[in-house]
């Protein structure tokens, strides 16, 4: 069997054992978000008591966070305590935050987490982290100093980008293990993720939509130490199959989580179901 049938046209029980990374199927997209919110709870509440929290917080998928906010009013838990480093960042073509709402994840999780949360409980403003564009070393700095981050739940781009740490080009002159070290940094954003991103955030209108963003590396992200990633998506069934199915690679980045020591891709019933009409099978 040549590699596309094996990622692409195994049957679900067969891709289940042939899996490189642990993998969990869960029934629907609500039941993971609710799962992401209490995970990222219970991580908060183990160093309430004197010690310090660090989270790598996505947006992408965003739904966890109204739970979220609701579980910390409910139970009045304070996160002073509590690190919030958010992945990455949409930036203007001279490399600045985008100030356009759809386009800034800063606004996002104000609206859909700090503002929800009573204002006695809230983290500093310090502990909000965002990549820098005008010194991203700063957040590298920061993480290292604190032993990296604790916990990381998060989805996949098509291309397998995690954060917006997007393949490179065939021509670009880079090493799995290059790769693997990279800072963050401004990058442009890769045109299948301009498509995919776009086709859904601005009905296709990509003449408006970013062509640069700021991220934390793979070295930030992959020294967290437990990382989830959840893929629900029509669309990410492809990059599913191939992160797990296939030998890891900077060409998709997330499958170096097959390296990871405390690593886990959870999908959705109907990722997991789908198969690919094909007639020669």
């Amino acid at each position: 069997m040549n590699r596309q049938h094996q990622t692409y046209f195994c049957r679900p029980p067969e891709f289940l054992s042939k899996v490189r990374i642990p993998t969990r199927v869960m029934e629907s997209e609500g039941a993971m978000m609710e799962e992401i919110a209490g995970l990222m709870y219970e991580e908060i509440l183990k160093q309430q008591n004197g010690g310090r929290t660090v989270l790598i917080c996505p947006v992408g998928p965003a739904a966890q966070y109204p739970i979220l906010a609701q579980k910390i009013n409910e139970s009045g838990t304070s996160l002073r305590h509590v690190w919030f480093a958010n992945m990455d960042e949409y930036l203007t073509d001279d490399g600045r935050y985008n100030s356009d709402k759809n386009f800034s994840f800063q606004e996002s999780m104000e609206a859909n987490f700090y503002s929800r949360i009573r204002p006695e409980l809230l983290p500093p403003k310090e502990q909000r982290l965002f990549p820098d564009p005008g010194n991203p070393q700063a957040i590298d700095d920061l993480l290292e100093s604190m032993g990296g981050a604790d916990l990381m739940l998060t989805g996949v781009g098509i291309n397998g980008h995690l954060a917006f740490n997007e393949p490179p080009q065939p021509e670009e002159s880079i090493t799995d293990q290059e790769f693997l070290r990279l800072p963050t940094r401004i990058l442009p954003i890769a045109e299948a993720t301009r498509i995919n991103n776009g086709g859904r955030k601005v009905a296709g209108a990509l003449d408006i939509f970013p062509k640069l963003c700021v991220t934390l590396g793979m070295k930030q992200l992959l020294d967290c130490k437990t990382i989830k990633i959840y893929l629900y998506c029509d669309w990410q069934w492809g990059v599913m199959r191939k992160l797990s199915l296939e030998a890891p690679s900077r060409f998709c980045p997330a499958s170096f989580l097959q390296t990871h020591p405390d690593a886990e891709m959870v999908i959705s019933r109907e990722l997991y179901e789908f198969m690919l009409p094909h007639s020669g099978i």
